[in-house]
């Protein structure tokens, strides 16, 4: 009979926690490496390598892919003839697996997760706890897969209860484009089919952690139904034209994967839930001999990228930029941003707006006026670093709040990922104002661009606080220039044409 030891479990929790932080999966970078070298849209391209050389960068410097280190999901099989030496229950053990992990001195992972969710929204501090589903089957070990899932692809999490007669592929050719850009492709979908309302979810998730291989079976051909689904939604949601990070491109998806379970005969229900650009996820069995063991990879399974600054990139000094220079920036253009910005998201811009609401005056050193606020929360530096991961967050959250920021600050122009919603266009277009794009999945590369950082308001946020960065050559593209354009709109209409896909059907 197994013994699994208390200790055994925590530090594997708590391993594989660290590890998935920096290491991509090979299967993934493959994928991206594969879909970066016939990439015909030199912004999704060029996207795609920044996602590949901090992909590398994060498993030389050991340091988080993104500054969104996710809140955890562990998905349990616990053998019946295995016995804990343990004085914790198992729940207990996995957090304490989190809590050390996301607290390990020599890398540091952002705490994302709240407490009260509809009230206080207090941080846990810690980032517990995970999300655990337990399962109690045959055998004598304990096998563990984990993830680490971001806020922004999570925010993309879509169910539909279908008619028995509708068609899953319309319903996700319908939904895909309605996700927008917050998920970071390319990355997988994971779909679940069948069984009830929360199985599907959770199959959905479960799907997303297996590996990439649509290539083995495009190669071998499907065997059955679902196969033949996900072979049919792979090429159709590529068709769309969506490409690397929204910009438009051949590449949406690296692969899809489904899992299916029976459902009563009146019901069809499906989820679907998005895994992104930093997919992060490991699986491991404990026998009874000790905690498990996480090979790393090899460098050389990293394509050896480099990203130089072209004839049409377009260095932006933000100290003396003017609104007249913003209006000649194009969508789609690459600039090199270098100077003084102040960043701010989700909880700063509410505290920001209930200022304004009282006819209060912002804090101290937090001037916006013909200035640029990026939208991140950052890691925790660690050694020397000035700044830890600092990728930018999912911008259509700050959307309600930007034609108020633009008219009580003077704020020229905000930095984000992913696209912005029609209110936040018309508002950008009505003050003259730009909306610039980082890539999401490229935290690490961005923070080398960071040269000197400090908070400046609302301490108490955490990673959510105010800061002041000095950067120098940060790589952005124009996603919405002064004339409300914008490159999420133009860039997947231009190449879902080129590709000859299916039209993007509206909602009703």
């Amino acid at each position: 009979m197994t013994v699994i030891r208390q200790q055994d479990f925590i530090q594997s929790v708590a391993d594989a926690l660290q590890y998935i932080s920096y290491y991509h999966p090979k299967d993934f970078v493959q994928a991206v490496t594969a879909a970066y070298e016939r990439e015909e849209s030199p912004a999704a391209r060029d996207a795609m390598a920044q996602i590949l050389i901090n992909s590398r960068m994060c498993a030389e410097g050991r340091r988080p892919i993104c500054q969104d280190t996710g809140i955890v999901t562990v998905l349990l099989k616990i053998g019946m003839d295995v016995r804990w030496d343990a004085t914790m229950g198992v729940e207990e053990m996995v957090n304490e697996g989190v809590r050390q992990a996301y607290g390990d001195a020599d890398n540091i992972l952002r705490a994302s997760v709240l407490a009260d969710p509809a009230g206080s929204r207090r941080n846990t501090g810690d980032n517990t706890p995970a999300v655990i589903h337990t399962r109690v089957v045959p055998g004598e070990t304990v096998a563990v897969e984990l993830a680490a899932k971001g806020g922004g692809s999570e925010a993309k999490t879509k169910f539909v209860m279908l008619n028995p007669s509708d068609s899953i592929v319309d319903w996700v050719l319908k939904t895909v484009p309605t996700m927008g850009a917050g998920w970071c492709p390319p990355g997988i979908l994971g779909i679940g089919i069948g069984g009830t309302a929360e199985k599907a979810m959770v199959m959905a998730k479960e799907a997303c952690m297996e590996s990439i291989d649509i290539h083995e079976l495009q190669a071998r051909g499907p065997a059955n139904r679902v196969e033949e689904l996900r072979l049919e939604i792979f090429d159709k949601v590529n068709q769309l034209g969506i490409g690397a990070q929204g910009l438009g491109g051949l590449t949406t998806v690296l692969d899809v994967k489904i899992h299916d379970y029976p459902t009563h005969a009146a019901n069809l229900p499906v989820a679907m839930i998005p895994n992104c650009a930093a997919t992060r996820h490991a699986h491991f069995v404990l026998d009874g001999s000790g905690p498990a063991e996480l090979t790393p990879p090899s460098l050389d399974d990293w394509p050896k990228i480099t990203r130089e600054a072209g004839e049409n990139v377009r260095r932006v000094n933000l100290d003396t930029v003017t609104r007249e220079e913003v209006a000649s920036w194009t969508p789609g253009e690459t600039l090199l941003l270098s100077g003084t910005m102040l960043t701010g998201r989700d909880a700063a811009h509410k505290r920001m707006a209930d200022l304004f609401a009282r006819g209060e005056a912002l804090p101290e050193g937090v001037d916006l006026n013909n200035r640029f606020i990026y939208y991140v929360g950052p890691v925790d530096p660690v050694r020397d670093e000035v700044v830890g991961p600092a990728g930018p967050t999912t911008a259509t959250r700050m959307d309600k709040f930007t034609d108020l920021m633009l008219e009580k600050t003077g704020l020229l122009g905000m930095i984000g990922k992913a696209e912005r919603g029609p209110e936040a266009i018309a508002a950008i277009r009505r003050h003259n104002a730009v909306y610039l794009m980082a890539v999401g999945g490229a935290a690490y590369l961005v923070s080398k661009a960071i040269r000197k950082s400090r908070v400046v308001a609302f301490e108490d946020l955490g990673m959510e606080a105010i800061h002041e960065f000095v950067v120098e050559d940060m790589p952005v593209t124009v996603a919405v220039d002064a004339a409300g354009e914008s490159v999420h709109e133009t860039g997947p209409r231009e190449w879902r044409a080129r590709i000859g896909g299916i039209p993007v059907v509206e909602e009703a």
